[in-house]
């Protein structure tokens, strides 16, 4: 029987583990996925080939935890309780423009975008691996909340959508094509307000769509 890794082995493991996730976007951002090789990607992270390919036998592999690290900052496990639907609109909302505020999150969609037309699996991976899990977590709250009886939503995967695009569209689209596109925090804060505002009156019931309204 193997005996299991000690603490400081699994630590040294994370740290080469990081620097090569790190190596690849940087390399893949500079030269394309497609011109990158595993060994190319070691030999700039500082690690042994050995070392890469037991961690991510295939550059897919590789890819696959570039998008699950660029994701991993929110728990999308964690769906607020339902019955209070401003409040959990305003957790999930604040929660998404923490992420897409991230350095890399912007370098993600980059590689996506430029190698779409050749490898349009990586983006398949970037929704199904990092996009989806988040955007599913904002339906199943919505749902909640239309099962509680908080919301009016017919349609839960609809507005996930809405909410999380009147976010997106301010916070992180531009800075993809506007070079110099920077939002201050105190406009980030005004923007998930606003989007849960909207959410609110839209959908809401009770008093929670007067004081929406009236704020």
């Amino acid at each position: 029987m193997t005996p299991a890794p000690s603490a400081y082995h699994q630590r040294v493991a994370e740290e080469k583990r990081a620097l090569i996730v790190r190596a690849a976007t940087e390399l893949f951002l500079e030269f394309g996925y497609d011109r990158v090789s595993l060994a190319r990607v070691a030999d700039s992270a500082g690690v042994s080939k050995a070392t890469l390919f037991k961690q991510f036998p295939t550059k897919a592999a590789l890819f696959d935890a570039i998008v699950i690290d660029s994701w991993a900052e929110n728990d999308v496990a964690d769906v607020p309780p339902a019955g209070d639907l401003t409040a959990g609109l305003t957790i999930l909302g604040r929660r998404y423009a923490t992420l897409l505020s991230q350095p890399g999150m912007a370098d993600l969609f980059r590689i996506v975008i430029a190698e779409l037309p050749r490898f349009p699996e990586l983006a398949k991976a970037h929704f199904s691996q990092g996009k989806l899990p988040y955007f599913e977590s904002v339906q199943t709250y919505l749902t909640a909340e239309h099962e509680a009886g908080a919301a009016d939503i017919a349609d839960p995967k609809m507005a996930a959508t809405q909410f999380l695009g009147m976010i997106s569209n301010y916070l992180f689209w531009p800075s993809l094509v506007l070079p110099g596109w920077t939002v201050t925090p105190a406009r980030t804060t005004a923007v998930v307000e606003e989007a849960v505002r909207t959410m609110v009156a839209r959908y809401g019931t009770g008093p929670a769509v007067e004081n929406a309204r009236g704020r």
